[in-house]
């Protein structure tokens, strides 16, 4: 194995807060009802501009072409300001998992269906910035997961037999599935399907358990 490349929402770190507190004033400022954090924790995983609609749909507010990108581009400013309060932390012993595969000399990439400034902005808030040798936002190509194009970028250079797609979710492992690469899955994430519903390689509740998997293909 010469190459991981991780998911970010649900697999290293635990957003649903943040994106939870920012649905609920995006709802607010049009004068409808909160949700609960389990309602948006099951909207995650398919990029903002899905999640925007589905908040918009669990509320009765109003989401058609005509206020689309504008609804969109409201979560994302109000996004911005919540990822201020740095809410959005790692799962445990994701940092120092990170830190062992970067020193066996792994590359680490992130492909991730969230856009790909506040993305950057969290990697930066939480020192990981380093470890990624490149970064896939949602927006960073004209196609996002479950797409295979993401993960075919990311891994340039390297053969696919090498390669290692880490991730939590049914769009997860249906992009690896596409793409041609082994998928390892975080248990503890997003995922609302049963593990053994969903093609994978490898899953893990603790993040040592992924470390001495990718030991042993070394």
């Amino acid at each position: 194995m010469k190459a991981i490349v991780f998911d970010l929402d649900g697999t290293l770190v635990d957003s649903v807060p943040d994106l939870h507190d920012t649905a609920n004033r995006l709802l607010a400022a049009h004068d409808c009802a909160p949700l609960e954090l389990t309602q948006v924790r099951s909207f995650v995983g398919n990029g903002i501009p899905v999640l925007v609609e589905k908040i918009c749909r669990a509320a009765d507010l109003t989401f058609n072409e005509s206020n689309r990108e504008a609804i969109i581009g409201e979560y994302l400013s109000t996004y911005d300001l919540v990822l201020e309060d740095k809410n959005t932390q790692p799962f445990p012993g994701v940092t120092s998992c990170l830190e062992s595969l970067k020193a066996k000399g792994l590359v680490l990439g992130l492909c991730t269906n969230k856009p790909e400034a506040p993305t950057r902005i969290i990697l930066m808030d939480l020192g990981f910035e380093a470890f990624f040798t490149k970064v896939i936002g949602g927006d960073t190509l004209p196609q996002r997961k479950p797409s295979p194009e993401p993960l075919w970028v990311s891994y340039e250079g390297f053969d696919l037999k090498d390669c290692l797609f880490v991730g939590d979710s049914e769009v997860d492992a249906a992009t690896a599935a596409a793409a041609g690469v082994d998928c390892a899955l975080y248990a503890d994430g997003y995922r609302q399907t049963p593990l053994d519903e969903l093609p994978h390689a490898f899953s893990f509740t603790d993040f040592s358990q992924l470390l001495a998997y990718v030991e042993s293909k070394l």
